[in-house]
C-alpha cells in the first residue's frame, strides 16, 4: 500500500470541508465550504467533521480496490468512517425514536438493578477471615460507664443504679420487634452510643448466620454498644463486637399465631405456597403440612419453626431429640431477659428494670401492626394444627413463659400491676399529644412519606400514623422519634441501606 498522503486543506478540497489541526496542537481556522441544500450531505459533512476531530477519519490512497479494508462512502473518497459513527448516522438519517431507545436504557438499567438484588439475597456474602489485633479501646476492655441515677421502678428504699448502655437485641420475626427496635434507637440517639448496623440492608444478610464482616465500619478489636437488626443469631460472633457487661433480650411470642403472622406475611416470597390451592391457604397447608413443606426450599425457615431457626439451630430436627432440650438450655443461660409478645408491658417494665432505664425510655406506639382484615382468626383446631406443626418453637415458648413469670414473681405481681398502669397511662397520654385522630391508618392515608412503614411484597396491608399538625415544641422530636419507621430510623442514624432502597426502587416502579 502507498504511504498516506497529506491530508489536503480545507481550501483545495472542499468537499471535506474539515476543520483540521496543527501538528504543534494549535486549532487553525479551517474554514467549511457551503455544500447545498442537500439534508443527506449536511449529515455527510457533519459526520466528516467529527470524525476528523476524534481522529477516527483516516485519509488513505487507494492503489488497487482489492486492498481496500472498507468501502468508503461514494460520496466522499478516502475516507475510513467509524462503524460506531455509521450505526449513529444511520439512526439519524432514518429517525430513529429517542425516545424508544430511552425507555431500552431504563429498562436495562432496572433489570440489571434487580438481578443484583437477587444476587445480593440469595448469595451469602463472602466471609472473609479477619485476624484479631488487639486496639487500644477495644471490647475486651470496655466497660461503658452511665450517670447513676435513681430506679423509678425500683423499690421505695430510693437505691440508685448506672444505666445499662450495651445491650444485644436478638430480633425475632413478627414478634413486635420493631417496636423495640425504635426504643433502642431513641435510647441510643439520646445517649450517643455506638450501633453496629449491616452493611448495605436492613439485617445482617439474613438467613446466612451472622459474621462480624458483616457490620458497616467493622475493624477488628472495635466496641459497639447496640446491637439489634434481624441475624441469624451467631452467639460467639456477636459476643466479639460487645463490652464484657453487654445485656442480652431478645422476644418470643406464641408460636401458632407467629406461624399464622409469618405465613401471610411472607407467602409472596416462599415458592412453596403458590401451589396451595383454596382460599384460605393457612388451613389447606396445615391439613397436610408434609404435602407442601419442604426444608431445603426457598424460604422455606418462614414456614416452620422460626425462632429456632432465627436462635441459629437446626429448625426441621426431630422435635423429641434430647438437642432440642439442650439448646433452649443453651438460650437460657445467654440471654438476661426473655419477653413474651402476649405480656408487652409487663416485659418492658421487666426490661427497663434490668437496664435501669427511666419510664420515657420504654414508651412506644405499636409499629408494623397489620389491619385487622388480613388476620386469620385460628379456630381451636387451627391453633392446635400450627402449635404442633411448630412444636420445637412451642416448646421454647413454653420453657420462657414460665421463666418470665418467676421473673414477674421476683419482681412483685402488685408492684408489676402498678408499674405497668403506669406506662399505659404515659403511653395514652403521647398519643394523644402525636397522633393524628389517636389510631394507626391505612397506608394510602399516610400523609408524610416519611412515615410510610415498609410493606410485604405486592400487598399494603401494615398500618402507620400521622403526626398531628400541632404540637408543642416539648413534645414534637419525641413524637416524631417514636413513630418513624425502622427503615427511616436507621437511615437517620447513619446506616448504608442502599441494597434496601434499590429494591424499595424497583418495586415502586413494577407496582409491587
Amino acid at each position: 500500500m502507498a504511504p498516506l498522503s497529506p491530508s489536503p486543506s480545507p481550501a483545495a478540497s472542499p468537499t471535506l470541508g474539515v476543520t483540521r489541526f496543527s501538528q504543534g496542537g494549535q486549532r487553525l481556522a479551517g474554514r467549511a465550504e457551503p455544500l447545498g441544500p442537500c439534508h443527506r450531505c449536511v449529515v455527510d459533512h457533519a459526520r466528516h467533521q467529527w470524525d476528523a476531530f476524534l481522529g477516527i477519519a483516516v485519509p488513505v490512497t487507494r492503489p488497487h480496490a482489492s486492498l481496500e479494508p472498507h468501502t468508503p462512502s461514494p460520496r466522499v473518497p478516502g475516507i475510513i468512517v467509524s462503524p460506531l459513527w455509521l450505526q449513529v448516522t444511520r439512526m439519524l438519517w432514518h429517525g430513529k425514536p429517542w425516545r424508544s431507545m430511552c425507555k431500552g436504557l431504563v429498562l436495562g438499567t432496572l433489570l440489571t438493578s434487580f438481578m443484583l438484588l437477587l444476587y445480593s439475597y440469595a448469595v451469602p456474602p463472602l466471609q472473609v477471615s479477619v485476624t484479631e489485633i488487639p486496639a487500644p479501646f477495644s471490647c475486651s476492655s470496655h466497660l461503658a460507664q452511665a450517670p447513676s441515677l435513681s430506679n423509678s421502678s425500683g423499690s421505695t428504699s430510693g437505691w440508685s443504679c448506672r444505666p445499662k448502655l450495651n445491650v444485644m437485641f436478638m430480633k425475632t420475626h413478627k414478634t413486635a420487634s420493631s417496636t423495640i427496635l425504635n426504643i433502642l434507637f431513641r435510647f441510643g440517639e439520646k445517649h450517643r452510643l455506638k450501633f453496629a448496623f449491616p452493611n448495605g440492608r436492613n439485617d445482617f444478610y439474613y438467613p446466612s448466620f451472622f459474621e462480624r464482616s458483616q457490620v458497616q465500619h467493622y475493624r477488628p478489636g472495635v466496641c459497639f454498644n447496640i446491637i439489634c437488626n434481624h441475624m441469624r443469631f451467631h452467639y460467639e460472633e456477636v459476643r466479639k463486637l460487645l463490652p464484657p457487661d453487654a445485656t442480652f433480650v431478645t422476644v418470643l411470642r406464641d408460636p401458632a399465631y407467629l406461624f399464622e403472622s409469618s405465613f401471610h406475611y411472607f407467602g409472596p416470597v416462599i415458592p412453596l405456597t403458590w401451589k396451595i390451592t383454596g382460599e384460605d391457604k393457612l388451613d389447606e397447608f396445615l391439613r397436610d403440612p408434609q404435602h407442601y413443606y419442604d426444608p431445603n426450599g426457598f424460604n422455606a425457615h418462614y414456614l416452620q419453626n422460626l425462632l429456632f431457626f432465627d436462635f441459629g439451630y437446626d429448625s426441621s430436627m426431630d422435635a423429641n431429640s434430647p438437642l432440642v432440650e439442650e439448646h433452649i438450655r443453651e438460650i437460657d443461660r445467654r440471654f438476661h431477659l426473655v419477653m413474651l409478645l402476649e405480656y408487652f408491658d409487663e416485659s418492658l417494665v421487666l426490661l427497663k428494670d434490668l437496664l435501669c432505664w427511666q419510664l420515657e425510655d420504654v414508651l412506644y406506639f405499636k409499629l408494623n401492626a397489620r389491619k385487622g382484615s388480613t388476620v386469620s382468626r385460628l379456630t381451636p383446631e387451627l391453633y392446635e394444627q400450627a402449635t404442633a406443626w411448630n412444636l420445637i418453637d412451642a416448646k421454647l415458648y413454653r420453657y420462657f413463659n414460665a421463666t418470665f413469670w418467676r421473673k414477674v414473681e421476683a419482681y412483685g405481681r402488685e408492684r408489676m400491676a402498678r408499674d405497668v398502669a403506669e406506662l399505659q397511662r404515659e403511653n395514652k397520654k403521647m398519643t394523644s399529644i402525636c397522633i393524628d385522630g389517636g389510631h394507626a391508618v391505612d397506608a394510602s392515608a399516610i400523609q408524610e412519606s416519611s412515615m410510610q412503614p415498609w410493606q410485604p411484597l405486592g400487598e399494603k396491608t401494615i398500618l402507620g400514623y400521622n403526626l398531628k399538625k400541632k404540637i408543642s415544641k416539648k413534645h414534637q422530636k419525641l413524637c416524631r422519634k417514636m413513630l418513624t419507621p425502622e427503615i427511616q430510623y436507621l437511615t437517620d442514624l447513619g446506616a448504608n441501606l442502599w441494597i434496601t432502597k434499590l429494591w424499595s426502587h424497583v418495586r415502586d416502579f413494577l407496582k409491587w
